[in-house]
Formats: structure tokens, sequence, C-alpha cells
């Protein structure tokens, strides 16, 4: 199972550039493209001299930053190289590359697409972000991988905007490079059936992030940045793909990456890897294609407006997502990880007190609705009516509402369009997605002897109900300090996480930024100081980011809710992961 990205993009129509964030007026992105119909090159922009020749970005003195935008790491992926593995750039340019302005966003299914002007198939483009005056140092790399269920979202989202976290990462003295990539999604970056296993055209869009990984390696160190030193991260469906990574090609250690950062996704997933081979043959006849055990041919030739507006409309009943392939997915993840295959590095890796809240169903109003849910609706798989029946038993009524008691008791009911019984339900449903399996990846870091900083976000942000709690996504502001609530507040879209809110959901953004930041730069989180306030999972500990306690946070023991993770997490290979 892919999980879902529930929140919805902030993007206005005018991309803000990534490092002019101090004023809420839009930065126009057609202030920063060429002044003619022909690029003729900037003298005083930065330039970088990589693999296929020269790239010109822009310079920031407000934020004493160097960002290049839009820098192709892969051929495009049309034509003949629909459904395919992404070939690297083959070829230089004689002229330098216009690094000006984002690429488009890749072409997506989902509220996380629907402020961008411009999505294409022709999508496969990352962003550097760096700070001013280590273009001869070699600084550490953080390597940025989107969620949105791997059917929406892209690196030009200002919700990921990297250039908060590379002026901290200035602040605190521990300076870093930004990297974040686009993608393929849905059909094109996650087609499947037989024919796309034997042809060895599965799990594409996983293979367009380690393509981009590819690049950095080669490319990085013209920009100041040390391949030797990237950390990968990832929220949602981009922390799934980070796991991905931990356990590819039964988890071979390429050496393209140091550490790991999960935000909500792991490397074991709870859901099935398997396909309905039927999808690709649907697609096959509703495009008249003539052999049948040779479709992908005939879906290359399709105009890709037409491709997309057929795979927009059968979204709901045709699941394109990761397939155990054989070779970039080998095998059941937990029972890799129960055997060390997987990249030992050291890991981050989290998730918030009320992920269910996002995924539970709605309203959840009885026992026997629960019951129902668990046997008949396949989240993430369905259940046997005893297997459910262990579920209501492990997940009773009085249940409390996130990971610990909140503000509200015990007591508390949800209002009208929750239920009654919407506690275990959720209570439930975020454990299966997301927290048993993060509860299970840092065990298994910690049987292993490899560092793994463990936490537990739990936080409300601006603009949600108390029904809805510290839900998923709601770190993702705090994470890239972004304070000004960039990419939020546009119509349809969540509002700023900080906006009115107390001086501790700023210092709270402060904290993680640098936590994050001292993972990177060197291998363990830091407070922005010289503190190291977060110790390892070593002894079964995380911890809780909290702007409404007295520093911020604190230690927990990892045994709340131990009777259903533990029973969850007894079933891993056998029930989930099918």
């Amino acid at each position: 199972m892919y999980l879902p990205h529930t929140s919805t993009s902030g993007m206005g129509l005018y991309p803000p550039h990534p490092a002019f964030k101090l004023s809420r007026t839009l930065i126009r992105e057609t202030e920063f493209a060429p002044r003619t119909g022909v690029w003729n090159g900037d003298p005083l922009a930065p330039t970088v001299r990589i693999r296929n020749g020269t790239v010109e970005g822009v310079h920031s003195a407000q934020y004493a930053q160097d960002f290049f935008l839009g820098i192709p790491f892969a051929q495009p992926p049309v034509g003949e190289l629909r459904f395919r593995p992404a070939q690297p750039i083959a070829s230089a340019w004689t002229s330098p590359l216009n690094a000006r302005q984002y690429s488009s966003a890749c072409i997506g299914y989902g509220s996380d697409q629907w402020p961008y002007p411009s999505i294409s198939e022709d999508c496969l483009y990352l962003n550097v972000v760096r700070p001013s005056g280590y273009e001869n140092s070699t600084l550490p790399v953080a390597f940025w991988i989107h969620g949105g269920g791997l059917a929406q979202g892209s690196a030009i989202d200002q919700r990921y905007n990297m250039s908060f976290i590379v002026e901290r990462s200035v602040e605190i003295g521990k300076p870093i490079i930004g990297v974040s990539i686009n993608y393929r999604l849905s059909m094109f970056g996650f087609v499947n059936g037989e024919e796309v296993v034997e042809s060895g055209n599965a799990n594409l869009g996983f293979r367009d992030q380690r393509l981009g990984l590819a690049w950095v390696q080669e490319n990085i160190e013209a920009f100041g940045g040390d391949p030797k030193q990237v950390t990968i991260f990832g929220e949602s469906a981009g922390a799934l793909s980070v796991g991905m990574h931990l356990t590819a090609y039964g988890g071979r250690d390429d050496h393209i990456f140091r550490g790991a950062i999960m935000q909500s996704g792991n490397p074991i997933n709870y859901g099935t890897f398997n396909y309905n081979a039927s999808n690709l043959l649907v697609a096959g006849e509703h495009f008249n294609c003539p052999d049948k055990t040779s479709i992908l041919p005939c879906l290359r030739s399709i105009d890709t407006d037409t491709l997309s507006t057929w795979i927009n409309s059968t979204r709901r009943s045709l699941r394109w997502s990761p397939i155990i392939d054989g070779d970039f997915i080998q095998g059941k993840t937990s029972l890799q990880l129960a055997a060390g295959a997987f990249v030992h590095v050291p890991i981050i890796s989290g998730a918030n007190s009320d992920e269910g809240t996002a995924f539970g169903p709605k309203p959840m109003n009885t026992t026997s609705q629960f019951f129902s849910n668990l046997t008949q609706v396949p989240m993430p798989v369905p259940l046997t009516p005893s297997q459910a029946s262990a579920v209501l038993a492990a997940y009773p009524s009085n249940i409390t509402y996130g990971a610990v008691p909140t503000n509200q008791p015990l007591s508390y009911t949800p209002g009208p369009g929750y239920g009654a019984e919407s506690r275990r339900s959720d209570a439930y449903y975020g454990d299966v997605t997301m927290i048993a399996s993060r509860r299970k990846t840092c065990q298994t870091w910690t049987a292993n002897g490899i560092p793994a900083y463990c936490y537990r976000f739990n936080t409300i942000p601006h603009g949600l109900p108390a029904e809805i709690g510290a839900t998923h996504f709601q770190e993702v502001a705090f994470v890239f300090n972004n304070q000004l609530g960039v990419g939020y507040g546009y119509p349809n879209v969540s509002e700023n996480p900080f906006e009115g809110m107390p001086e501790g959901y700023f210092g709270l953004a402060e904290m993680m930024s640098a936590a994050w930041i001292g993972f990177v730069h060197d291998g363990v989180p830091s407070d922005g100081g010289a503190a190291e306030f977060w110790p390892s999972y070593g002894e079964g500990k995380n911890w809780v980011f909290d702007a409404n306690v007295t520093g911020l946070g604190y230690e927990e023991k990892d045994d709340w809710r131990k009777e259903g993770i533990a029973l969850i997490n007894s079933w891993d290979e056998d029930v989930y992961q099918r």
C-alpha cells in the first residue's frame, strides 16, 4: 500500500523564488526569466561546470544563497522512453544552461497538483540551493524526496522550499546544500503488470530517484557539495521512497547516501506490493492495442494528454503502485529487515501523534461498523473475522485519542462527521499505516547496532481542530523552518501553520530544522548549539516534539499502545504484506 497525501499544496500561480520569503509578496518567476528570446547569460549569475556543461543560476544577496532550478538529470521520458527506466543525459550543451526557474511538475492527480500552472511528462529535473561563499568547500547534502502518495506532488511545491533550512544551517554553523527532485507519478512512474516485470520496467518512480542520486554523486562537488555526505529525506510517500532505497536491490549499499530521514513512512510497508495483472490489459483494451502480450509499445505511441486523461478518469478503479519485481524490490521488506538486508546507515524515523485522523474512515459510529470496515475495506488489506476481533480487543472504545492523552479527556467524543468510535478506529489506522512500522524500524536498527533517532510529533498547528490533532504532514513546515507559511494559505489549501501561534511554535521550528541539519551535517541531531538533546533509540525511547511544553519536547518510552502495535507487527509478513 502506498499512502495517500491528504494535505493540499499551497503554491501560488506565480511560484516564489526559494530565496525570497521574508515578504508575503510573491516574486513572479518571469522576473528571473531571460530578457530576450535567446538566453545570452548573465555575467553576475553564479555558474557551475557539471558533467554535461555549464549551469547558470541566480544569486540572492538578501539570503546569501545561490540557487539552480530546473536542472535536467535524465533524458525526457517521452515517446520510446515512456514506461522505461530513465536514461542519463548522454550529450553536452554548448551554451550555459538557464537554471533560473523551476521546471514543470510531473503529471499527477490530486490536490497537490492544482496550484501548478505547468505540468509535463518531460519533468525529470532537480533543484540545488546552496549558501554563497562555500563554492570551494565540500558541504554535506540534504536530498529531499516529496510525498503525495506516489500519485501527486513535486519539488516545486513551495512548502518544500529549501532556502529557510539552508539559511538555518549557516546560522548554526553547520552549512549544507539542499537538493530537491521530481520523479514520475501514478501510471507514468508505477505502471505494473506481468509485461512490466518481464521487461524490467517496474518501479520507475523509484528508479528516477535513484538516477537523481547518481547525478548528485557525479555533479554535486561542482556546487561545493560532498558526494560522500549525502542524506536522503522525505515525508509520507517520500519517506516510503527513502525506505525503498534502504532496501533496494536486496539491501545493496551503492554508497550513494550516508544517512536517511523518514517522516511518516518506513522501509516496512503494511499493505500489498502485489498487482492486478488486468490493469495493463484494461489500458490495452481501451487504446485498442492489438497484442495483449506487448501493450507497453502501443501505449508509448499514445498522445500524452489522451493517456493522462484516461489515467485520471480511472485512478479510483485502477491502482498503479510499487510492486515486487525481483529487482528493485526483491521481496517482503520486513523479511529483509529481519535478515539485516538493508543499507546500514544512521536514520531518523518518526511519525505524528494523530496520523490516523488522516486515514481512518469517517464517520465511525459503532463497533459493528468498525468491524465491517476491518473485514471489507482494503486499507491496508481486508482482515478475517478472527483478525478483526483481535483488533477490536487491542483497540477498545476508551483508547487514548493520540499516542498519549492530549488536552482532550478520555470522555471526549468527537463532533458530527467523526463518530463515537472514531478514536479507536483512527488509532488503529494510524498505527497500521505509519506508527507500528516506525516502531519496528527503530527496533531493527537498534538490534543491528546502527544509530536510530526516533520521534513523535505532538504539536497541532494553526487551523486544525482537536478532532484532527497532530495529524499527517503537519511536521513538514517545522522541519523546513517555514515560519512564514510559504506555500500555505491560498484558496482551498491549508492555512499558515504558524499564524497567531505562541512563541513556542517558532522555537520548535528552529529546533527541528536544526536537528535535521545536525543529522545531515554530522550524523547526529543537534539543537542548534552544542547540546545533543535527542537520545538514540537504544533504550527504546523517542523524542517528542511539542511546542506547548517547557523545552519544546521530552523523552518518552516508546511503549504506548503496546498491545495494538505489537499485534500489528506480529502480523507483518503474514497478514499485511501480501
